[in-house]
């Protein structure tokens, strides 16, 4: 077999544009694998791909998806191999495209063993959030080690998306108050039953939510997906020394700061993003998942939370959902 089953954006535009189509199976290349994908994650890129906004790196698949999992079948096993992974394994992956299809190629260093009980749906729901994560809250954002100590809280704005599940999840396993916006009662007792004070970004302000259950000192981190007319307010409810973090522009790339504010409370404010990030990077994130979050895992204290799952010859419903922003948690696609 030489062909595969695959969604491809046959222009920039609305959801219907996803069409399947019949494309060639990828060769992978010098440390990278190839795996038969069992499902795929729906996330927000891949939604901004199909608009047209978010081009590929240089070298990625046209295809959107970021993250699977399925079986690895063939590849380069002999380089950076820290799991042991061989052909025959269940392994999820993240990569900068080319999910959306019956076969996807993965740099080896970026595959991770499916945790113990988990189904392919649960495991192809990981990679793209908790990379995204653990990256940015823990590792730039620093919960846990700044000027708060190891009591150190964090605010997510937009708490019910995939991205804040899993932060809410695991900044609360590992011991740390968590804050959470989101849109309506029902994303808010979602937030609340995963372990956050959740706050209704639309009859409630943020900041002084956040400060009337701090006692004023404001949050240590704060994991941002809006930033727009949101960062003035975010530096306000930042605790001295606190670190804002933005991983998206949902709510525009503009805005006026106070730089003084920022001087006088030893602020930082930084972001990132990662599909553009080398292997090496990715890399070494997903060591570090495996050996500090897989554990969480596989004893159950954190889950995916998964909102719908759609056949991936659906993958236009499944957009749209995402734009509706009605979901709690990861839409997913499986063949």
């Amino acid at each position: 077999m030489t062909t595969m089953r695959a969604i491809e954006i046959t222009r920039p535009g609305a959801p219907d544009v996803l069409q399947l189509t019949s494309r060639a199976i990828p060769r992978p290349g010098p440390g990278e694998v190839l795996i038969k994908v069992s499902a795929a994650g729906v996330n927000r890129p891949d939604v901004f791909q199909r608009q047209g906004n978010y081009a590929p790196p240089p070298g990625a698949s046209d295809l959107p998806g970021m993250e699977v999992a399925g079986e690895l079948i063939d590849g380069d096993l002999a380089g950076n191999n820290p799991f042991g992974l061989r052909r025959g394994d269940a392994v999820c992956a993240l990569m900068t495209g080319g999910a959306y299809a019956e076969y996807a190629v993965a740099p080896l260093a970026q595959c991770l063993p499916i945790p113990a009980g988990f189904s392919m749906i649960e495991a192809a729901a990981l990679p793209e959030n908790y990379f995204t994560v653990w990256s940015n809250v823990f590792d730039r954002g620093q919960l846990g080690h700044g000027e708060g100590g190891a009591d150190e809280s964090l605010l997510v704005q937009g708490g019910s998306s995939g991205i804040g599940v899993t932060a809410i999840q695991l900044a609360h396993t590992l011991g740390h108050r968590v804050f959470a916006t989101a849109g309506n009662a029902e994303k808010c007792a979602a937030c609340e039953k995963l372990g956050a004070i959740a706050i209704n970004y639309h009859t409630q302000d943020f900041v002084q939510e956040v400060k009337r259950h701090t006692d004023g000192r404001g949050v240590d981190v704060i994991l941002d997906m809006v930033a727009g007319n949101y960062v003035p307010r975010e530096l306000d409810a930042l605790a001295e020394g606190g670190r804002l973090v933005f991983i998206a522009t949902l709510g525009g790339n503009k805005t006026d700061i106070d730089a003084s504010l920022i001087m006088r409370r030893r602020l930082t404010v930084t972001g990132s993003t990662l599909r553009g990030r080398s292997v090496a990077f990715k890399g070494a994130i997903a060591y570090q998942l495996h050996e500090k979050i897989w554990p969480l895992l596989e004893n159950g204290s954190v889950r995916p939370v998964i909102d719908q799952v759609f056949p991936v010859a659906e993958a236009a419903k499944a957009h749209a959902l995402m734009e509706s922003s009605a979901h709690i948690g990861k839409i997913m696609l499986q063949w």
